[in-house]
Formats: C-alpha cells, structure tokens, sequence
C-alpha cells in the first residue's frame, strides 16, 4: 500500500511538473514570437514602391510611454490628400510584411505610416502583448503624425495581430476617423482555445474544455511573472466602447483564426460598422483572394468618413449599425 501510495503521489507530482512547464514554454512562447530580421530585399522593395509611387520613403522613430523605441517609414506624397494610413502587420512578421498594401494607398493619394510592432522587426520592447502595451504605441504614433505631419485624417488597416491592435486601441483613440480590421481575434483567451485545438487537429471546443487548466496556468504565469493581464486584450470588448467606424474582413477558409471571431464582434458595436465575409478566402487572404474587390470596399470605407480640409470632424456623423446593409455585404 505505501508503494502504491508513493507512485502515485510521484506520478501526480511528474505531471503537475509537466503541466506547470508546458504553460511556461506556452506563455513565454506567446510572449516572443518568432522575429524576422529586415533584409536588403525587404529594404530595396519599400524603396521600389517609393520611387514608383514618386513618394518619399524615411525611417522614422518615437519614443513610447515605456521607452520603447518603435521604429517604421513614412511614405509621403509631395502633394498628396493630407490623409495617412497605418498598416500594422501581423505576429511574428514585420513592417515589410505589409508592404503588398502600399501601393494602393498611394495611387488614392493617402501617405501610409507602417511602423514595426514592439519586440518586432526594428522595434524595441522585450516583449509582445498583443494588444495591451501596443494599443497605446498606436497612439503615439498617431499623435506624433498630428504633431509632426499633420495629418487631417488618420486611418488605420491592420492584418492578424495588427488588427487586434488597432481595434483594442479605438476606445483610447478617438482621433481615427476609419479603420479596417482583417483577420482579428475576439480575445486572446478565444485565439488560445483555437490554437491549442489546432495543433491536435481539433477546434476550439477541445480548447476550451480539455486545454483551458493549462491555458488559465499560462495566463497566470503571464499575470504573475510578466505583469500581463491577457484577459484584456480583447477587441470584441474594445468595439463595444468605441464609435470609430469599422470595416470587418474576415475570410471564410481562415483556418488559423476562424471567421466566428469577426461574426463575434459584429453586434457589439456602437459606432458605424461593415462586415465582408470573403468566400475561400484564407488567413488575411481577401487581398489575394479578390484584389479589386479589396480595393473598392476600404478606399469606399475611408473616403465615406473622409474630413473637410480645415474641419475638425468627420464629413459623415456616426450612425448606428444598418445590419440589412450589413447582410449585404457580405
């Protein structure tokens, strides 16, 4: 009996060991993704675009509320609208990630800001919060082209992650007149549940009931051990307290973040808000999937809340959500 004992008690002590260690690697994991250098080829493609374009490329740099050092380019337009466009690229990628969208903005006359995420690209920041750290480097971003470009109107299009971003930095950033969101997810602790259920070859609901002890650990030992709350970085939440105009795309093949996170979102929002569901379209694949079509409905999105030079508004007032028009255009 005192064998028996023993064993057990060393086999519930092996795999509390176990657990705690695989919500470590999971948490520090997540924490530090996978970074991807600049190269000369990403360098020369962005100049490439810019002189195509007859547009100015320049690196630019701010300080963040942490002393982070964020760094990205600036594309200008020597006469352009006065309008800029933000792109935020995705986990474990960088600004360069981004760079198949410049283009387009720059033949509608929109200067573009496309800034490396923290503890990405060339950016400082030991580590990646999605969402929570980086909603406020969003905002000094757009504070510093207030400042220092002058922009009239700040848009912002995120991919992934980006896109999670943008949308958790709406309630604490008013000054986006639109912005366009492709591919987010609804909550860390949802994407968490899908992830852990897609490497098993099964989807959130074997995440959300065989994985979640291991996935509460990892967030405690994030909350504990990196003072990040992951709980909050939550986009379904942030559009709920928002009335920044938003256009939702989501493709129907994603299989990495799965379109329910974008259908999550849809009733949520207090603000003006369009959802186009692209058929067999994958992750952050609407672009390549339908490029005209990409095109039309964000530069419609943004010149529909453009601002009158020397107006300090919006052309067009907040208006509820017209979920007939909604079902239109998906």
């Amino acid at each position: 009996m005192r064998k028996t004992i023993q064993a057990l008690t060393l086999v519930l002590f092996a795999t509390f060991a176990v657990h705690t260690l695989a919500a470590i690697v999971l948490c520090s994991v997540t924490l530090h993704p996978r970074h991807k250098p600049m190269t000369a080829k990403m360098l020369k493609e962005a100049d490439g675009i810019a002189q195509q374009a007859n547009a100015e490329i320049s690196d630019v740099q701010i300080t963040s509320f942490d002393g982070a050092k964020l760094s990205g380019w600036l594309f200008k337009l020597p006469s352009g609208s006065g309008d800029t466009v933000i792109l935020l690229h995705g986990s474990g990628d960088n600004r360069a990630g981004m760079l198949g969208y410049i283009p387009m903005f720059l033949r509608h006359r929109y200067n573009v800001l496309v800034p490396d995420s923290r503890a990405h690209g060339q950016s400082g920041g030991e580590i990646a919060t999605f969402g929570i750290k980086e909603s406020q480097d969003l905002s000094r971003w757009v504070g510093w082209l207030s400042a220092e470009e002058h922009s009239r109107c700040v848009y912002g299009l995120g991919e992934s992650m980006g896109a999670a971003i943008l949308l958790e930095a709406l309630p604490g950033e008013p000054r986006f007149c639109a912005v366009v969101a492709e591919s987010p997810f609804s909550s860390m602790r949802e994407v968490a549940y899908d992830r852990l259920g897609q490497r098993f070859g099964a989807g959130a609901r074997v995440g959300r009931t065989v994985f979640r002890p291991l996935i509460d650990e990892a967030f405690l030992y994030a909350r504990i051990h990196n003072q990040v709350d992951f709980d909050q970085a939550s986009p379904a939440n942030a559009v709920a307290r928002t009335h920044v105009p938003i256009l939702l795309i989501h493709g129907t093949g994603d299989f990495n973040i799965p379109v329910r996170h974008c259908q999550a979102m849809v009733r949520n929002h207090s603000g003006p808000m369009e959802f186009w569901e692209v058929p067999g379209a994958g992750h952050t694949g609407a672009l390549g999937r339908a490029p005209q079509e990409f095109e039309r409905r964000v530069m419609a999105w943004f010149s529909r809340y453009s601002r009158p030079a020397g107006s300090t508004h919006p052309a067009t007032p907040a208006r509820a959500v017209d979920f007939a028009a909604l079902a239109h255009w998906r």
